[in-house]
């Protein structure tokens, strides 16, 4: 514990300060409802929502597995979406076979002169101690196709070393295909889902 002699500038002015309320800004997956959407925003305006549907994994395991996934993309009325992922294993007869994998990160339209560009940026961060940091582009307003520029992993997670995802929307509903480079394997097929829009 730091004393007074020890800190010559006094306790902090933080210490007895009365508590806070909660968090005062909302975010949201409802473009009906919460903050406006910010204008550098519009060009990603389809993915906004709740997503929920069916998919299936391979490279890295040893076999094909099926899972079921819900993706909650939203904003706060900033520059930048919030990606939110959770998945879980299904069995043979489409039942929960067990927590799969999570994923948390951002997207950010990259602004020329105060205007956006078709050019995006976008931020993914696993429980597999892997982080991701992605350039790539929007293609229309349907269409977004990012590449890994480089990628961390802490000293017990997964050795990846490249990955590439294209996401689309397609019929109303959001689709997207997840290649993955493990050491010197190259981009392998690694996910790839089908996810209708349930709130949003």
């Amino acid at each position: 514990m730091v004393s007074e002699q020890d800190n010559p500038l006094g306790p902090p002015p933080w210490l007895n300060a009365p508590p806070v309320d909660a968090y005062p800004y909302e975010d949201t997956h409802d473009l009906r409802s919460g903050p406006d959407l910010h204008p550098s925003l519009l060009g990603l305006l389809p993915f906004v929502g709740l997503w929920r549907g069916r998919g299936q994994g391979g490279f890295p395991a040893d076999e094909d597995y099926n899972f079921a996934q819900e993706v909650r993309i939203s904003h706060d009325g900033r520059p930048f979406l919030r990606f939110e992922s959770r998945s879980w294993l299904l069995d043979e007869d489409s039942k929960p076979l067990g927590q799969w994998t999570a994923e948390s990160g951002f997207w950010r339209p990259v602004l020329r002169d105060g205007r956006p560009a078709d050019d995006m940026e976008a931020l993914m961060i696993n429980p597999d101690g892997v982080a991701e940091l992605y350039l790539g582009k929007t293609i229309g307003t349907t269409r977004l196709e990012i590449d890994a520029d480089a990628i961390a992993y802490t000293p017990t997670g997964q050795h990846a070393t490249g990955a590439k995802r294209l996401f689309g929307i397609v019929e109303g509903a959001l689709l997207y295909a997840h290649e993955l480079a493990i050491d010197d394997s190259g981009l392998l097929p690694h996910m790839s889902a089908r996810l209708l829009r349930i709130g949003g």
